[in-house]
């Protein structure tokens, strides 16, 4: 769907564009020319005629600018989007809008993604979107977990990740990134099912202040977790079973590990209980990624599939 609108948007440029072209330097001017023999005639005949634009060229002409204007800044400045699920709660929630920062890791055609100028590469910690890797036509939105190169390493048990960064030429690569967790708490999400028999699907994410329950709700644990340089409030089930049965299995990797590739990275998601990332399907491309989220613009209380309710305004501004 988002590459289906950038290429409707792209040819409505080209096609108004191409229109105020012609109007502006070949049309405009047989218009001026016919109206001087117009006006001429008009003062041996005494009546008055005007040479009028088509409308059809009018309004192109009027709408080329205001495309062109939306798609320079979507295509390589800024880009909103939505968040639609809980995946990367608590730091974005439901009905979060956020800008994209297009130019973060390259400038790149809005069509196929290629990149024409790069300007820089995707660091540990960052908030990503890019094009998932399994169906490119939809947009997904992760943290940068693992750079090329990285060995990373995901505890089902204790939810922890363990991170080998790739190591320059003749350097030896036995040393950890530091990685650190504070202990954990209630947070102030709770979280309704449409089933409790074990086999329970999370239907609803609900912010709660504790002591307030919700009934068959389950509140989630919340801590700190700390990629280097990079801290940022993580979610957890403490209850949920481990589903390192359906891990992305690597070949040659032990279960729960894996080798970032070259040009490639490893995504996951805030709320790791309840998040479909890389430890699922795998590495995202360096040519799938969009740009980096860095503010949100609006943000509407509701529920995944829902109509909003109201608004947070308090959400408003960077993202943490």
């Amino acid at each position: 769907m988002a590459n289906m609108f950038a290429l409707i948007l792209a040819i409505a440029t080209l096609v108004t564009g191409i229109i105020w072209c012609v109007d502006r330097f070949k049309w405009a001017p047989a218009r001026r020319a016919s109206q001087a023999l117009a006006d001429a005639a008009a003062e041996n005949a005494g009546q008055k005629k005007t040479v009028k634009q088509p409308g059809w060229v009018e309004t192109a002409a009027s709408v080329f600018p205001v495309l062109l204007l939306v798609f320079v800044v979507r295509s390589f400045i800024y880009e909103p989007f939505q968040i639609p699920s809980g995946s990367m709660m608590p730091t974005l929630l439901i009905g979060d809008f956020i800008l994209v920062e297009k130019f973060a890791y390259g400038i790149k055609d809005p069509i196929t993604q290629t990149t024409l100028i790069p300007t820089g590469h995707p660091e540990r910690g960052d908030i990503a979107v890019f094009k998932y890797p399994k169906d490119p036509s939809m947009d997904y939105i992760k943290r940068v977990v693992g750079l090329p190169g990285d060995h990373v390493s995901y505890d089902p048990q204790s939810k922890t990740v363990t991170i080998n960064p790739a190591c320059a030429p003749g350097k030896t690569c036995d040393t950890a990134l530091p990685i650190t967790y504070s202990d954990v708490q209630p947070s102030d999400f709770i979280q309704t099912f449409s089933g409790f028999d074990g086999n329970e699907v999370g239907n609803g994410f609900w912010q709660k202040p504790q002591g307030e329950t919700i009934q068959g709700g389950l509140r989630l644990a919340t801590r700190n977790e700390t990629l280097g340089n990079v801290t940022h409030r993580i979610l957890l089930v403490t209850q949920a079973q481990s589903q390192a049965s359906s891990y992305y299995q690597q070949p040659g990797q032990p279960q729960a590990s894996w080798v970032v590739p070259a040009g490639m990275y490893f995504m996951m998601g805030d709320n790791r209980d309840n998040s479909a990332d890389s430890r699922y399907w795998g590495f995202v491309p360096e040519k799938n990624l969009v740009g980096k989220a860095t503010a949100i613009w609006m943000s509407f209380e509701k529920q995944e599939g829902q109509w909003p309710t109201g608004v947070r305004l308090s959400r408003i501004g960077g993202i943490h």
